[in-house]
């Protein structure tokens, strides 16, 4: 080097120096600066990895003016990246010293993955039966002399649709699916569909869905058989679960076929042509060609903070930064068959022989994969995304993934994003099969400690639909708190894996005030928050999760929840959680089980209205995506169904209600009476199915409830019990008409005219006291707290109370006993039948 280019390289280094001293280790970043610059405000630099190699070097040099610590401060505009950030151990901080990466203020910086493709013309040839002008046409980007592949396009900020073969939201039906062929069978009517390389099937299969690669097309008069490439084909058709369902009932799996140009058809769709490098896209009502913006991404992820178990990052922030335009192109190369929460599959079949060392009934085994995150964490620890935006992101927004620990999500808003908002903890290692506890000999591995607070995830999951709002794995001492969550294909937030009580790593994990609502828009057997696995010491309290959406497609329309602990669920109390109905599931959990207490909609009003995001990121909730659009879920009602016989084949009766979801369902029986209840949606639909399973039992539906007293809606101060016990009875009106009529009228207005009656049971605490009507026939529902007992409680409500003795006397002439009673028997008490 000579040494005239030593000395301006030394002066220049000096002034760089002096000026970070002088300006207290700031330095700036604009889209109109340069990397050349000294990185102050009058002289920016052009980009963050320029910013962030200055840091480095000023804490390898101990510069004074690091003592406070180091802000990058980033200007208004866009940052396109031609490689990820890289945050490495050599860029931490300290806690009185911290890395900052902030907007500057009243800026809203964007760190693009994406690529804007700009010089569309309008086609001037018929496309797919269009006329001439409906289809956009521009030159397919490249880089390095290859076209850039992706599966995902936005238009003006809004994602457009990969071409497919269904209008809308609509999806069809499989005929059929052959595991051993390793093929399915689906309707093909519609001749202008033709195979193309690259032509995708998009399958629901329960709680997940598939992307399959399409190796070929046989058409067969109006069917057609399809067969996939490797290693999806294999994998799809020999795990499992979650597969392809057949029927009757509710209808095949639903699928739409994707990704070819005889299916670009309608406004909103695009497809990349990578044979004559050319992209399309047919414009929606009010788009015009000279001003929109069309972006496609390029880099699947853009920031990786990334240590080493020994070398952990740490210290270090991100603050008001936007991180957009992520992709990821697995799917395109090996297909996408997940096994739940978006975790794909390696490897995955039957076992012959159900059992192993772990599970003594086990039939599954799976190995999964983890998906690209736009921003990835491992082996960090106090790094903070504070009014952060991920947005317009292909798969998971947010992974801290291993070796994470006391580090802080809040305030942040996950929008418009394929995947999960955010990933956290270990799932299975892809060696690892996905069934076994987690049992780690350095604790280092662990993610812990972490806080995900008070953020907006809203319309995330919308590419891979059996992703979550947030889902976490193998994590301890984790704690998500006050985030708002809204339209979502899948479920709110999960916790734990392993689908086993064995005892593990994960312990003391908290979610906690938490407002989840319109969810489950295109799967079921999902819930609000969802659990797997031992985790002793955990906390789901005070979350209020409402509204979920109508999928059409689900394989069991009625398998919708709000809380649910599934598989090896133990340790955990779950109590104050604001919940519309009481629909829960707790599905084969630890032998340990966990505390259950007033999770209903009769838990404080306080608690619903304190959940979610709170100050000072409440600016947020203008954000908050709903479909209008798409029908919610109808809540299920009371009902109580009568089956009269002598063909009472209870454990029969059982297994054929299953697949109903009945809330609260109970059996209860009286000679050759059994009476259903609980609530229900589609009664007359159980029905068929019981009338089918018994056809020579009269089955009869109550649906007309003549009487509803609530204790929470009747009494003053009232704090409804956390669990109720029902007492069943029965009775019949008299035969004259008009006596029915009289005492259906004294009940439809006792409120208000005998109001001495609802006080008196209020003084009995009754939790409610329901009274169906079938006919001349008579069903009595009263509801008391668990553990408590009818013939003590029952007197209080005539004391002190007169009228209530009234009101009895003057029932006695309109109720008599039914068929099979004594006669001086009038109402009839049901035995409950034990559910084993």
């Amino acid at each position: 080097m000579r040494l005239n280019s030593f000395t301006k390289i030394l002066t220049f280094f000096l002034i760089i120096c002096i000026s970070f001293s002088m300006s207290a280790a700031e330095i700036w970043v604009s889209p109109k600066g340069n990397d050349k610059n000294t990185g102050t405000k009058e002289n920016p630099l052009a980009t963050v990895h320029m910013a962030m190699r200055k840091a480095r070097e000023l804490r390898r040099l101990k510069d004074a003016s690091v003592k406070d610590g180091i802000r990058i401060i980033v200007m208004n505009g866009m940052y396109y990246l031609n490689e990820p950030l890289f945050v490495r151990p050599e860029d931490s901080g300290t806690a009185e010293s911290p890395t900052t990466i902030e907007a500057d203020v009243n800026a809203r910086p964007i760190i693009s993955g994406g690529i804007e493709i700009k010089n569309w013309t309008k086609s001037t040839t018929v496309i797919n039966r269009l006329k001439k002008g409906a289809v956009w046409v521009a030159d397919a980007p490249k880089k390095a002399g290859s076209i850039i592949d992706y599966r995902q396009l936005w238009v003006n900020g809004k994602k457009a649709v990969r071409a497919k073969n269904t209008a809308g939201t609509t999806m069809e039906r499989i005929l059929s699916w052959d595991h051993e062929e390793q093929t399915c069978w689906i309707p093909f009517k519609d001749k202008s569909v033709k195979f193309e390389p690259g032509m995708e099937m998009f399958i629901v299969q329960w709680w997940s869905n598939a992307n399959l690669r399409i190796k070929n097309i046989e058409v067969q008069k109006d069917s057609a058989k399809l067969s996939f490439e490797e290693p999806e084909s294999r994998i799809q058709s020999e795990h499992p679960w979650p597969a392809p369902w057949i029927s009757k009932n509710n209808g095949n799996s639903a699928y739409f076929l994707n990704n070819a140009f005889s299916l670009l058809n309608e406004p909103g769709e695009w497809y990349l042509d990578k044979k004559n490098a050319k992209i399309y896209y047919i414009p929606r009502a009010g788009e015009e060609i000279n001003s929109v913006t069309v972006t496609a991404p390029v880099l699947e992820n853009l920031v990786e903070v990334k240590g080493t178990i020994d070398s952990p990052v740490h210290h270090f922030r991100f603050k008001g930064i936007s991180f957009q335009y992520s992709n990821w192109l697995r799917p395109s190369l090996q297909g996408h068959v997940p096994l739940q929460s978006g975790l794909y599959l390696l490897d995955a079949y039957k076992l012959k022989q159900p059992g192993t060392p772990n599970q003594a009934n086990l039939e599954n085994q799976a190995w999964v994969g983890r998906p690209r995150a736009a921003v990835e964490v491992n082996y960090s620890n106090n790094i903070q995304f504070e009014s952060c935006r991920f947005e317009h992101l292909a798969s998971t927004g947010l992974d801290l993934n291993k070796g994470t620990n006391h580090n802080t999500v809040k305030g942040n808003l996950f929008k418009d994003i394929g995947g999960s908002a955010i990933n956290v903890g270990i799932f299975s290692e892809e060696a690892f099969e996905a069934h076994l506890p987690l049992i780690i000999k350095d604790e280092r591995e662990m993610c812990s400690d972490e806080v995900i607070a008070d953020n907006l995830i809203t319309n995330v999951t919308n590419e891979d639909w059996g992703t979550l709002g947030i889902s976490a794995g193998f994590v301890r001492n984790i704690t998500i708190e006050h985030n708002e969550i809204s339209d979502v294909s899948y479920s709110g937030i999960a916790m734990g894996w392993g689908w086993t009580h064995t005892p593990n790593v994960m312990q003391n994990n908290k979610i906690l005030g938490n407002k989840i609502h319109h969810y489950a828009k295109h799967l079921h057997d999902v819930s609000g928050i969802y659990t797997l696995s031992a985790q002793p010491g955990s906390r789901i309290e005070e979350n209020y999760i409402d509204k979920v959406y109508n999928s059409p497609y689900a394989h069991d329309p009625f398998l919708w929840l709000y809380l649910y602990t599934d598989e090896g669920s133990e340790g955990f109390t779950i109590k104050n959680n604001w919940i519309a109905e009481k629909k829960i599931l707790k599905n084969h959990n630890g032998p340990k089980g966990n505390i259950w207490e007033h999770n209903d909609p009769y838990v404080s009003t306080k608690i619903k209205d304190a959940a979610g995001i709170r100050v000072p990121y409440k600016d947020l909730e203008k954000e908050v995506v709903i479909d209008e659009k798409w029908g919610l879920q109808e809540m299920p009602k009371p009902y109580a169904i009568e089956l009269i016989g002598s063909d009472f084949d209870i454990e029969k009766i059982k297994s054929t209600l299953v697949g109903f979801r009945i809330v609260g369902q109970e059996l209860y029986q009286w000679k050759n009476h059994l009476v259903i209840y609980g609530k229900m949606n589609q009664p007359e639909r159980t029905k068929r199915k019981l009338a089918g399973a018994f056809p020579s039992l009269e089955i009869k539906i109550y649906e007309d409830l003549v009487y509803d007293f609530q204790n929470f809606e009747r009494c003053k101060d009232s704090k409804p019990a956390s669990d109720w016990e029902n007492v069943v009875l029965t009775a019949n009106l008299p035969a004259d008409e008009k006596l029915q009529k009289e005492y259906v009228e004294y009940h439809k207005t006792q409120f208000e005219k005998w109001p001495e009656v609802a006080k008196g049971f209020c003084n009995a605490d009754f939790q409610q006291l329901q009274v169906f009507k079938k006919d001349r026939q008579l069903i009595l529902i009263i509801s008391i707290p668990k553990g408590e007992n009818l013939d003590k409680l029952n007197p209080k409500t005539t004391q002190n109370n007169p009228r209530v003795d009234d009101w009895n006397s003057l029932m006695k002439k309109y109720q008599s006993g039914i068929d099979g009673t004594k006669p001086d028997e009038t109402w009839i008490f049901l035995n409950k039948v034990e559910m084993k």
